[in-house]
């Protein structure tokens, strides 16, 4: 790394809040009590809470909308901030007809300004400086072929669609994750699609220590016909996972999706919480829950990294699902999820409409960050 690297460097951590050690801190009616053995009868649909009323800008849109954009150039449009963090200028750098070592040095920056990370840079620096010195570069168009290869090796492998195996249902996904992520949306989100794809589907209201919560998922199954079961607040999570498995194994239901609390992942008896209802989970049908989601923020940046790691410790985690990406400037962060963990990335979130839980796909997802929105616009 040059001295003029080092120094842009420095200004990026300096300015960087994002630190992989920072925590994110929940309130404290999100936080988890002890847990309690048993539980209330589950009930289905909308039957808990009594008189309370969900607010109206928590419910999902009722219809999907037309997808009249082409699939990249949508794409690409939810990526503009992450496009914008790598600038104008980092296009500008793939466009020059000389490749030397500053352009690499001004190419480094561009990556840690959209939250590649430093560890990944470093690593996908190196092999494009070895390219560069055997004369693999020699001009701009081998440097943005060469990138897009290395990019292809990175994210490729984690690209791996949820596939829902239905011959012995319920198949089941448990969804965890910090507060304030998305889970519920994606959940309600991932249920339409699921529905809308033929297959039947239950709701379970893991979230049990915020109203809200059950309420959300409570107007996604009232809105789509889907059925859901749920706790009074304040009821044993696990407890609502063993009643929701034990019904939809009852009712022959293909895909049964539990919701989870938001929870700290550093905080070890809320992670042992969770540990606790995969264990209950499993005292019901040993093969579930056959996925466990994680799902990320992508605002969050590099803190998204310490969530895997510890949340993959405690549970396993078979799958990740970065939500918010049309509102990040870091999109970058899932080049350093593949290359770090290796984990697939299931799904992305490129949106507030149904429609906007995407399956990732690498090709897709490299030509729309590496690709001027200019260029796009041109394309028939």
């Amino acid at each position: 790394m040059t001295k003029k690297t080092r120094s842009r460097l420095l200004t990026w951590l300096l300015g960087n809040s994002d630190h992989p050690g920072q925590a994110i801190e929940l309130p404290p009616t999100a936080l988890e009590s002890s847990d309690s053995a048993g539980g209330p009868e589950a009930v289905s649909s909308s039957a808990s809470d009594g008189n309370r009323q969900p607010k109206a800008a928590s419910e999902p849109t009722p219809a999907v909308r037309p997808d009249s954009e082409p699939a990249l150039q949508r794409l690409s449009q939810r990526l503009r901030q992450t496009k914008q963090a790598l600038g104008a200028h980092f296009f500008g750098l793939l466009q020059r007809r000389v490749v030397d070592r500053e352009l690499l040095d001004r190419l480094e920056t561009q990556f840690l300004l959209a939250d590649v990370g430093l560890p990944t840079t470093t690593k996908m620096m190196q092999r494009l400086e070895q390219a560069f010195k055997s004369g693999q570069i020699p001009d701009s168009q081998a440097l943005q072929a060469h990138l897009k290869k290395l990019l292809q090796q990175l994210l490729q492998p984690v690209e791996c669609p949820l596939r829902f195996a239905t011959d012995s249902p319920p198949y089941v996904v448990l969804m965890v994750g910090v507060n304030g992520v998305g889970k519920t949306t994606t959940l309600g989100k991932l249920a339409y699609q699921l529905q809308r794809e033929g297959h039947s589907v239950m709701l379970a209201a893991g979230d049990t220590f915020r109203a809200a919560a059950v309420e959300q998922l409570q107007i996604w199954g009232d809105r789509y016909q889907i059925p859901v079961i749920a706790q009074p607040s304040g009821a044993d999570a696990a407890a609502v996972a063993f009643d929701a498995l034990q019904a939809a194994k009852a009712r022959k239901v293909d895909i049964l999706l539990i919701d989870t609390a938001g929870r700290l992942h550093n905080k070890e008896h809320l992670m042992a919480s969770l540990q606790k209802m995969v264990r209950v989970i499993k005292k019901v049908d040993e093969r579930a829950p056959q996925e466990i989601l994680l799902t990320l923020d992508a605002t969050t940046g590099q803190n998204a990294l310490s969530q895997v790691r510890l949340f993959h410790e405690a549970v396993g985690i078979t799958g990740l699902v970065l939500s918010k990406l049309e509102g990040s400037a870091k999109g970058g962060i899932v080049l350093a999820l593949a290359e770090q963990f290796g984990i697939p990335i299931r799904y992305i979130g490129l949106g507030e409409q149904p429609d906007d839980l995407r399956s990732f796909v690498a090709n897709d997802f490299i030509e729309a960050l590496l690709t001027p929105e200019e260029m796009l616009d041109s394309e028939p």
